[in-house]
């Protein structure tokens, strides 16, 4: 991804396997390093590096950092997501860390104007969530609820939750 002039990688040391397998049925969410692919599943190619294509620097100070907006609740955090032209297949991953002595949890998202402007919209959560995915179904009148169960019908934004807070997203 990149954030205005800076290059922003995600990466995770790891030597086995060629595939990461997700299979969400069941109402349980199952996801393996595998070396072949499953037509019944999904599937993320591994990709391995010999070397990084740029080298990784610890930066104390970081400049360019994403504009925040704290949203008032989940329920609103997943209609800024809402794609009307795919409205029961969001494509946004929401992304999660301890802050303080809270939970953050929002997504990255970009507005582009006469300059592309990266922005993180959050909320705060009093405690860590304890589930994968967040359901949502506001047109049902149905509140935003964290989730490890696919029901039919709702649309699911998946919850990545980060070890700690990284200054990239401009939290104070």
């Amino acid at each position: 991804m990149v954030l205005s002039n800076s290059i922003l990688a995600f990466y995770t040391d790891y030597e086995n396997g060629r595939y990461i397998e997700y299979d969400p049925k069941g109402g349980k969410e199952t996801a393996k390093v595998v070396n072949s692919i499953n037509s019944s599943t999904q599937h993320a190619p591994i990709i391995h590096l010999d070397s990084l294509p740029f080298p990784l620097k610890s930066y104390k100070k970081i400049s360019n950092k994403f504009k925040t907006s704290k949203v008032l609740d989940l329920g609103n955090l997943a209609r800024l997501t809402y794609d009307p032209e795919w409205p029961d297949d969001p494509k946004v991953t929401l992304l999660c860390f301890p802050h303080r002595k809270k939970w953050i949890i929002g997504y990255m998202s970009m507005i582009e104007l006469v300059e592309t402007v990266y922005c993180f919209y959050y909320v705060e959560l009093d405690k860590e969530p304890d589930k994968p995915f967040i359901k949502y179904s506001g047109h049902k009148g149905i509140p935003a609820q964290f989730t490890d169960v696919f029901q039919h019908g709702f649309p699911y934004l998946p919850v990545v939750k980060l070890k700690k807070e990284h200054p990239i997203f401009g939290l104070k």
